[in-house]
This record gives C-alpha cells, sequence and structure tokens, in this order.
C-alpha cells in the first residue's frame, strides 16, 4: 500500500530539522506552531509516538521549570502562535511548567496596542496596521487556551472579536473574500489612503483567516453564544471560496479573485489552507456534501506539489516564503516562488492529514 503523502511529509520535515528549532526560520515563531500543530493532528490519527515525541522537544527546549520561556517577546501576533503548542502539551502532560507558560503567553495580551475598534495590531510596532494573517496567529493561540485553561477573558469571546472586526474591515461583501490587511492610520505604505485598506486578496492571508474560522468552530462548545456568528461568517467565506477555485485544477491562484489574469499562478500555500478548511467544515458538519468532489479534485492537483529529491524526502512546490502585505496585485504575482516555502510546509501538511485521515498505528 502507498505510503499516505501526510506521513511521507512528517517524516520528512523530522528527518531534515532533528531539531524542531531547525525549523526556518526563528527557533520560536509562528511556523514552528503552524507545524507542529499540524504534526500533533497527525499523531492523533495515526498514534505515531514519533510525532509528539518531536512536538515534545520543542517544549522541553523552550520552556523552563518556572514556565519561563527562551525566545517568547510577546512583541507580534507571530511570536503568540507557537504558544499554541505549549496549551496543547500541557493538554496532554498535566506538567505545571506549561500551564505556567501558557498563562505567561495569554498575559502578554493585556498590554497588546489595539486599534479604536479593538482589533489587536499586528505587532507592537507597526501602528494601528492589522493583517489578517494576525487574526490566525494569536487567536489560534487564544482558542486553544480557552479549550484548556477555561475560556477566560482572552477566550473565545475575544477569538470571535477579532475575526468579527477583520471581517467588519477587509470583507468585499460581494465576494465573500478578505483583503490582506487594514490600517485605521492609513500610515501604511501598502494602505489606501481613504479606505486604509491594502490592494489585494492574497491566497495565503485569506488561507489563515479560513483556518482560524474552522478551527476555532472546531473548538468552541456547541451552545456557545459565537457559534452562530462565526458559521455565517465561514459560510460567504466557502461561497466565495467556491467561485474562485480553478475549475481545471481545484486550486486557487496567489492572488485569489484575479484567476483570469494570465500572469496570475496557482499557489500551493493558500491552496492548502483552502482544501483544509473545506475538509475539516465538512468534517464539523458545516459544509455541504458536494464539496467533497471539490476536496479531491484540489487534493489531488496538491499531491502533484509534492515531489520526492534524492533522498526520498519530500520538497513542496509552487508558494512563497514570508511573504508580508504588499503594495500591489504585481507585488504579489511577482513575489519569489520557491522549493519549501515555509508556510507552504505547513499548509500541506494540514491538508493532507486532514483529507488522508491515516489509520492509527497498531502496536
Amino acid at each position: 500500500m502507498e505510503q499516505p503523502i501526510s506521513i511521507a511529509l512528517a517524516d520528512t520535515i523530522l528527518a531534515r530539522w532533528p531539531d524542531p528549532d531547525a525549523i526556518p526560520y526563528q527557533p520560536w515563531c509562528y511556523v514552528q506552531g503552524y507545524i507542529l500543530c499540524g504534526l500533533e493532528k497527525l499523531w492523533q490519527f495515526s498514534g505515531e509516538q514519533r510525532y509528539f515525541d518531536y512536538i515534545r522537544l520543542f517544549g522541553e527546549k523552550h520552556v523552563l521549570p518556572d514556565g519561563s520561556i527562551r525566545n517568547f517577546k510577546g512583541n507580534s501576533m507571530d511570536d503568540m502562535m507557537a504558544g499554541t503548542v505549549l496549551a496543547a502539551l500541557y493538554q496532554y502532560t498535566g506538567e505545571p511548567r506549561y500551564r505556567l507558560a501558557v498563562e505567561r503567553i495569554r498575559a502578554s495580551f493585556n498590554d497588546y496596542p489595539r486599534n479604536r475598534d479593538g482589533g489587536f495590531w499586528h505587532n507592537r510596532g507597526g501602528a494601528h496596521a492589522m493583517w489578517i494573517d494576525g487574526v490566525f496567529m494569536g487567536g489560534m493561540f487564544m482558542a486553544r487556551c480557552a479549550a484548556v485553561l477555561g475560556d477566560g477573558p482572552f477566550g473565545f469571546g475575544e477569538v470571535a472579536n477579532q475575526i468579527r472586526i477583520l471581517s467588519k474591515n477587509c470583507l468585499q461583501a460581494e465576494s465573500g473574500l478578505f483583503l490582506h490587511a487594514y490600517d485605521e492610520s492609513r500610515a501604511s505604505s501598502w494602505a489606501d489612503s481613504k479606505t486604509g485598506l491594502s490592494s489585494t486578496v492574497w491566497g495565503e492571508g485569506l488561507g489563515w483567516y479560513a483556518l482560524i474560522l474552522v478551527e476555532t468552530l472546531g473548538l468552541l462548545p456547541q451552545g456557545h453564544p459565537e457559534r452562530l456568528g462565526l458559521i455565517g461568517i465561514l459560510d460567504k467565506l466557502l461561497e466565495g471560496l467556491r467561485g474562485t477555485q480553478d475549475p481545471i485544477s481545484g486550486l486557487w491562484y496567489q492572488v485569489v479573485d484575479k484567476g483570469s489574469d494570465p500572469d496570475n499562478w496557482l499557489d500551493t500555500s493558500g491552496s492548502g489552507m483552502f482544501l483544509y478548511t473545506f475538509q475539516r467544515a465538512l468534517d464539523l458538519g458545516l459544509a455541504n456534501q458536494s464539496d467533497i468532489q471539490r476536496i479531491n479534485k484540489g487534493f489531488a492537483s496538491l499531491k502533484t506539489k509534492a515531489v520526492k529529491d534524492s533522498r526520498g524526502w519530500i520538497d513542496i512546490l509552487d508558494a512563497c516564503d514570508g511573504v508580508c502585505v504588499q503594495r500591489s496585485y504585481r507585488d504579489y504575482i511577482d513575489y519569489p516562488i520557491v522549493v519549501n516555502a515555509k508556510e507552504a510546509i505547513g499548509s500541506f501538511l494540514w491538508a493532507a492529514v486532514q483529507i488522508e485521515k491515516p489509520p492509527r498505528a497498531i502496536r
């Protein structure tokens, strides 16, 4: 039987970076959080201990007995994301140091700067700018923290609040899709002088937003008062994604709503995020049965973006690495395409795990 691509990619990650701190690009950053959360999902499905051991190694390297955290600064939403891994480790191990570490990260939100409408800045030094990426980075930690430690002040209500604020500011109502960023002050180089909005519906950025919607709904208790509102936002987004999926490949474009432009191209990272979102929503009873066909078509094409090198390791093709908010359509389209863009590895892993659901190992 052919090995699931999720297993092959996960084993490549462990072989390529035996120390999780070596995962590009910093020892503690959102990329570790993203990839390790993907490995957690794989461990839950497969029961393969090596994936949990790898996650635990990250925790052991960063969290001291008193709960202090090596490399954590709390200066950006990106910095919060890796804390999701510590919340998971506390959930599975019950070790007090992980609870203390999670509480330290949660406390860092207390003085984190906000816009007038309550939206968190993407980073402390980037006055008034909200990136659509950030609601995933901070929201993943807050939602997991709420699920593990209890729904306190920075719990599900705050995650839902941030999702709504970005919906209010960045949603293109006619398409159900979202622009990449918003600057309340209009001072950022990419911000429209009248609206404060960035120019473009970037695939991976929209993917971060899609992920936080389904991940929050997966953690949210059934009777929670925020549930119906989040489902409504997800419904509109899924409809927008249905309308922009490439009918031939089943993937999505780097600039999602400009698929007819000849210089646009199909992006692996955003496509993986959207396929995960559809499958997760389907598993939660929040998508249509007709979406199964679009998931299967897209996943078949996504797998063509994973190729083996001379060592048998998986390389992920056709994505950009570390894209910040850009000024124009052309800047997104012309951004360098690289092999093994760090976000694309995580996106591919999440999609493959959720769609394949590797069977639990028999011991």
